[in-house]
């Protein structure tokens, strides 16, 4: 069985980040996730627009209850979280399809610098692939994995157990319930070069 939690050797966590820049991801490789949350709040400037995506990632180090709670930023997250789902549907779907920067992570990458990012929803999609003027991704370097097949295993076998007791915890649904990998964007290069920032942290963070 893999161990999914492992941090990778420095040759291949740099030879991942080599990739990835060659792929357009400008990636920056920081020892922790509290350097990461400096280096994310260094990107954005105050006053921004802000999409916080949900991520056990950026609730660990901190970065969504700065970017939610500290009125440095303009939240678009708590913007949504404030209108009614059902009467406001078609305002929440263009608030989570355009912001001016989204912030997430990925499932897994591959050590030829590609991105794995499941979803049910898929809610945190459009603007991590188009429709966000700046991509922040803060991801932990034991989601490296040697190929897309590898990190699909990753996704089904380690991240959707997890998620769904996440799931169920957080939204008190029954036990019985399980979460799905409705939607799967495989991201193999950015065209526009300096949209999507990469912190790859030598620390296990997330699922």
């Amino acid at each position: 069985m893999n161990n999914w939690t492992t941090i990778p050797t420095d040759e291949i966590i740099q030879k991942t980040a080599d990739a990835l820049t060659a792929n357009n991801f400008t990636t920056t490789i920081v020892v922790n996730g509290e350097e990461a949350k400096k280096k994310v709040l260094e990107m954005i400037p105050e006053g921004s627009e802000v999409l916080a995506n949900t991520s056990q990632t950026l609730e660990k180090i901190g970065v969504t209850e700065i970017i939610d709670n500290s009125g440095k930023y303009k939240s678009i997250r708590k913007q949504i979280f404030s209108l009614d789902q059902q009467k406001d549907a078609d305002k929440i779907r263009q608030l989570r399809s355009t912001q001016e920067y989204a912030l997430g992570s990925a499932h897994a990458v591959t050590e030829d610098g590609k991105l794995l990012i499941a979803s049910n929803s898929g809610s945190q999609l459009p603007g991590e692939i188009f429709g966000a003027k700046h991509v922040i991704l803060v991801i932990g370097a034991q989601k490296i994995v040697p190929d897309i097949t590898s990190g699909e295993k990753r996704i089904y076998e380690h991240i959707l157990p997890l998620e769904s007791v996440r799931a169920r915890k957080a939204y008190g649904l029954p036990d019985a319930w399980n979460s799905f990998v409705s939607k799967l964007l495989i991201n193999n290069r950015e065209p526009m070069p300096g949209r999507v920032d990469i912190i790859l942290v030598k620390e296990a963070l997330g699922f």
